[in-house]
Order: structure tokens, then sequence, then C-alpha cells
């Protein structure tokens, strides 16, 4: 069992933890950076992306990729482990790899993330990959030709309502309000899409579909004013109902809010333990963009660099 120590251990390999190691590495802190479950975090499941500075357009993953080949090309060590578990009751802080490595820190970045949320209904669990996604760019291509709804009301849904009018006959997006929280120019673009149909004051209450072969054919949903189900028939269901933070590491180790997201003191990424800071969507439950939490990463190695030199 291999035993590490690093003066900085990035944990999460999105815009923060990639960022955080370039800075922290040109801060010649020769930071180790483990990647997680998910190596380039959510953006791996994007398409275009239109709103990184500098590139007009890019797909996700091609971007993810530049970032950790600039991360390595700094010198950041960088690790295809999962962190288990972290200890940061004293310091240096202890964390455990899935690989077996112990990993020992001077300091601790903290940056991983957040991940889809789901509805919570049993038949959504039991169609989970045969029909229920959360991700449509990775599963779209699967119903070309075909009806599908999404489930959601922001960016994501509208974003994702969107892409899958390349494939899909029709698409149906099932919102409980009558507007959606999405930005401006995605709200037109989505209301001018002839496949699109919006179907508002409704939730779903269960997926349908077959045991043999498994497979969604449509989903039940209920009026939230007037309480009357129908069913819509689609062969897929895509779940846009926005993120949780990845925050089970630590949530009973430092201080976190609004449903598990870890406070960072204002103008700052210090968490509530000394020497241990955050960075990117595990603490950013407002702007979530890859530009803002790439900044935090920033941010974070500058205020570890910052920490550990008052240490000396």
């Amino acid at each position: 069992m291999a035993e590490i120590h690093t003066r900085v251990l990035i944990i999460g390999s999105g815009p923060a933890g990639y960022t955080a190691g370039v800075y922290a590495s040109r801060a010649l802190l020769e930071p180790i950076l483990v990647q997680g479950m998910e190596p380039g975090g959510q953006l791996t499941t994007t398409t275009e992306v239109e709103n990184w500075p500098g590139e007009i357009e890019i797909q996700g993953p091609e971007l993810m990729q530049k970032m950790e080949a600039h991360a390595r090309a700094t010198g950041c060590e960088i690790v295809t482990d999962i962190i288990t578990d972290l200890d940061l009751s004293r310091r240096p802080f202890t964390a455990k790899g899935d690989s077996g490595s112990i990993y020992t820190a001077d300091s601790v970045i903290l940056a991983t993330g957040a991940r889809a949320k789901w509805l919570g209904l049993p038949s959504e669990e039991k169609f989970k990959g045969y029909g229920v996604s959360a991700c449509a760019t990775c599963d779209g291509f699967f119903y070309r030709g075909e009806e599908i709804c999404v489930v959601g009301g922001g960016n994501t849904a509208v974003e994702e309502a969107l892409f899958l009018t390349k494939f899909a006959s029709k698409v149906t997006l099932i919102h409980r309000r009558d507007e959606l929280r999405a930005e401006k120019i995605l709200q037109e673009r989505l209301l001018r899409n002839p496949k699109i149909e919006p179907l508002w004051f409704h939730e779903v209450v269960e997926i349908l579909g077959t045991e043999d072969p498994k497979g969604v054919t449509g989903v039940r949903v209920k009026h939230v004013k007037t309480g009357e189900e129908k069913e819509i028939p689609c062969k897929g269901v895509f779940i846009a109902i926005g993120h949780a933070p990845a925050s089970e590491l630590v949530k009973d180790q430092v201080e976190t809010h609004m449903g598990g997201y870890v406070v960072t003191k204002p103008g700052s990424t210090e968490t509530s333990v000394p020497g241990v800071f955050a960075a990117g969507d595990l603490t950013d439950w407002k702007y979530r963009q890859a530009v803002t939490s790439a900044g935090m990463g920033c941010m974070a190695a500058l205020d570890a660099e910052h920490f550990l030199s008052e240490q000396e």
C-alpha cells in the first residue's frame, strides 16, 4: 500500500480542479490531483460549449482534455483514483484511495463538483439506462425518430430539449410551472422550435414501460393544480431538474449549507477547516459555470499557497 505525501492534494478534475492544478504547479507546490469517478466532470457529458472565453464553440470533452493536458504540462501529477475516505481532523490531512493508496497532504483543495438530481420515483430507478437518463448528450442518439420527454425548466432542461431535437421527432418539455428559469436566449430558441412542445403545470408521477424487452413506453403526468392525470407516449425520458453537490466526503467535517454545498468565507475559498479550500460547483449553487469554476480553482490554489507559506 503506497503512502504518498503532497503539499497540495486536489480532489476532483473539472474546470476547478484542473485550474487549481495549473496554478499550484506554477507556484512550485508539486500538487497531486486525484481525478475521481468522472474525470473531466460534468463538462464531459455536454456537447457544444459556446461560453468559454476564447473558444467560439468547443465540445465539452475536448475542453476538458485540453485542461488536463495543460495541468500535466505545468507539472501537476494527475492520478486516476477515487478518494473514498478523507480525514480533515488533523494535519497532515489523510485521504484513502479506492486503489489502496494513502495520500497525506499539508493542504487540500476540494473540487468534487455536483451531479444530476433524480425525481426519486421507483419507476425511474427501474428504467435507468433503459430509457431514463440524465444526460442527453450521452444517450440522445439512441432516439432517432422517436418521441421523448424532458423534465425540468432551467438551463439544463432547455439545453437538453434543444439538443434532443437533432434526433427526436418530438420533444415534450414537462415543467411544474408555466415559465422557465433558463436564460432568455435559450427560452427563445426553445419556444421557436417546432419539434418542442412545452407542457406547463405538470409533474411526472410514473414512468411507464415494458419488462421484456425492458424499455420506456411513456410517462404518467399530473396537473399540479387540478390533479388530473394523463399519459404521454415516449421512448425516452431525460431528467434535467438540477444538480446536487458531491459533498459526501466532507459533509460532517466542514460547514455546509443549501442542501450540502460547502461554505467558503466571503471573497475566499477557505472552508471552516484551516488548510482546506473548496472551489467550483461544490460550493457554487448560484452561477454553476465552467468559467466561474475555473476562476475559483485559481483562487483556491493561490489561497493554498498563501496558507502554506504562513505555516512555514
